[in-house]
């Protein structure tokens, strides 16, 4: 091989694959940097070995380069308080990416050290759900082959799928199932099972970490009652706490619960705060807060999410624009827990969207919030306006640590 060629080899071979570029582009680009270093790397052996170098080449090599910082997202204090989503997301590169992968292991043959996320598919046409599959740290989907779940169903026989949005516990190393008349709870590094007995027609699931800093807790719920399950002794207690508008607690933080419900009968829509050295919950009426004129959260659904005094929630909305006000838009809403007030607003409007489109799935570490986007998974970062595409076609129920 000629100087000139293995030049333009070894140039090739060090070029970067920016992080900015799509995800699917990023790959196809990193496998062609990688056969391009794997020849780079073979010609100039040869050539050096060819010239008696084999001395130098040793001498001159040296610990790899390092890797290039991972891009940091700076907090842009104009951004708007109403926004949306571009008509065409960008790829966010995240490890998520690989939910809808093909299930490569049994948990059973292969634990993980940590899971990224559970994922229960669901055939959209006919609504069939699939076995639970396990997302690892290490890239490779796994089948939930451990345990067997029936679906959650209430007294009148309405089922649901078993995986839960709370079910993974914030760690990634246990995940819980309510199931009639128990709860399973699942090791994902080991794959023992543990059965709480605990009667009801349990349909919720969620843990809340050391909030009385006396153990490993999960809270529980039917219809209307939510349970306090203690681990380690089995042993459960009552909360006077809605289990359906129940707020996911922040991970390894101690103190309050809070819920985000309410209807017209109620007094309306509402935060309330249920202190963790009990007494009567404080109610705090949902405002419009920051919201320009026109704007209003009016409903919710799915879980709300906690991050220190902030709490994200899908919800309808009612938007304004140069035709008027409109009801029943999708979006998602960051709240004031203190105060009730919306200080950040995802519109992402009604045409072209099934109704409750966008359940919130918990919070990234840096201030993002993960979104169902239709069949897919996307990412909001509500102090920048910026919205990408997380995962693009996972249909089915999710439930992701913590982050």
């Amino acid at each position: 091989m000629s100087e000139p060629e293995l030049t333009r080899l070894l140039t090739r071979a060090a070029e970067e694959i920016r992080p900015t570029r799509p995800a699917e582009a990023g790959w196809e680009r990193a496998g062609r940097v990688r056969r391009a270093r794997r020849a780079a790397g073979v010609a100039a052996v040869a050539v050096v070995l060819l010239g008696g170098g084999t001395t130098a080449l040793l001498h001159r090599s040296g610990p790899p380069p390092a890797a290039p910082p991972r891009p940091t997202v700076t907090a842009a204090p104009s951004a708007p308080v109403v926004q949306r989503p571009p008509d065409r997301l960008g790829e966010a590169g995240d490890p998520l990416g690989r939910l809808g992968d093909r299930v490569a292991f049994a948990l059973s043959d292969r634990p993980v050290s940590r899971a990224l996320a559970l994922y229960q598919p669901v055939d959209p046409e006919t609504g069939d759900a699939g076995p639970v599959r396990v997302l690892g740290d290490d890239g490779m989907v796994r089948e939930l082959d451990v345990v067997t779940l029936a679906p959650t169903r209430d007294a009148e026989g309405n089922e649901a799928t078993p995986l839960k949005p709370g079910s993974l516990s914030p760690d990634g190393r246990t995940a819980a199932f309510a199931q009639t008349g128990e709860v399973v709870v699942v090791g994902l590094t080991d794959g023992a099972v543990r059965r709480y007995p605990l009667t009801g027609y349990l349909e919720h699931v969620l843990w809340a970490g050391d909030r009385l800093l006396v153990g490993d807790r999960l809270l529980v719920g039917d219809n209307d009652t939510t349970y306090e399950l203690d681990r380690r002794t089995g042993s459960a207690r009552k909360l006077a706490v809605d289990p359906w508008t129940l707020v996911v607690p922040e991970p390894a933080r101690s103190g309050d619960l809070f819920t985000v419900g309410g209807w017209s009968g109620d007094g309306g829509l509402a935060v309330r705060r249920f202190p963790a050295s009990g007494g009567a919950p404080e109610r705090r009426p949902v405002t419009a807060g920051e919201l320009p004129p026109g704007y209003q959260l009016n409903e919710v659904y799915g879980r709300g999410w906690q991050r220190g005094d902030r709490i994200a929630q899908a919800g309808w909305t009612t938007t304004a624009g140069a035709a008027g006000t409109m009801s029943g838009a999708e979006g998602v809403a960051v709240l004031d827990a203190r105060t009730g007030a919306v200080t950040r607003l995802l519109d992402l409007g009604r045409e072209g969207r099934t109704k409750g489109c966008c359940e919130v799935y918990g919070w990234t570490a840096d201030g993002a919030v993960l979104l169902r986007y239709d069949a897919g998974l996307a990412r909001w970062r509500p102090e920048t306006g910026a919205v990408d595409w997380v995962a693009s076609n996972v249909p089915g129920r999710l439930s992701i640590a913590a982050r």
